[in-house]
């Protein structure tokens, strides 16, 4: 039954990404399933199927590509997990995976918790750092057709959640309003460790950004 659904997930995440944008498509969702199963052998605790179905499904319709609408998603997920008979305690898990997953801004309380949750949120955030992490976000900026830096415009660390959704600040400011933030916010020990050598990469490129922007380099 597991391989079953995971096969049927996998496939159908693919058709529904086929045209998303390149830092949210199915390459995306692989590499936070993957993270997600690299995380859980050291949770053995957590139940692996929720784990991979909340990282195959949780960007399957993501409210920023679509006019901010935060039940899509959600709703998106269940209808297919329905069709494919899956078991009501598993999809309504996988659903609060889903609608608890998001970062936006960062100082938002969850409405729910469980350990699947901060193994998939891990995973995701740990997709957001480092090098992949660097490649996403300017790929994202140029999507959205921001500058990638302006001097005059510096980060704010005090959004809430509306207005970081609706912030286009430079994608510098990104480091700071989010990426660099994600390492004090990893729930588990092995996401954490994970997140501390992609951090200090993302440490060490800002430092030559600014060397180059400033003709030091």
């Amino acid at each position: 039954m597991k391989e079953h659904i995971i096969t049927s997930t996998i496939q159908f995440v693919q058709q529904q990404l086929k045209d998303a944008e390149g830092g949210h498509d199915w390459f995306h969702i692989e590499r936070v399933w993957k993270n997600a199963k690299l995380i859980a052998t050291q949770e053995t605790s957590a139940d692996r199927l929720i784990i991979e179905l909340g990282a195959l499904l949780h960007d399957i319709a993501d409210s920023k590509f679509h006019d901010g609408d935060e039940t899509l998603g959600p709703r998106v997920a269940r209808e297919f997990l329905e069709k494919e008979n899956v078991d009501e305690r598993v999809i309504d898990h996988v659903i609060k995976i889903i609608e608890n997953i998001s970062f936006n801004g960062g100082n938002v309380d969850q409405k729910f918790k469980s350990l699947e949750l901060d193994i998939v949120q891990d995973a995701d955030r740990l997709d957001a750092l480092g090098a992949i992490g660097i490649a996403r976000t300017f790929n994202y900026g140029g999507f959205k057709n921001r500058l990638i830096y302006d001097p005059a415009i510096t980060p704010d660390l005090k959004m809430d959640k509306e207005t970081y959704k609706k912030s286009d600040a430079p994608t510098i400011n990104h480091f700071y309003e989010k990426l660099l933030l994600l390492k004090e916010l990893m729930n588990t020990g092995s996401g954490k460790q994970l997140a501390q050598k992609r951090h200090e990469f993302m440490e060490q490129y800002l430092d030559q950004f600014y060397a180059e922007w400033n003709g030091k380099q």
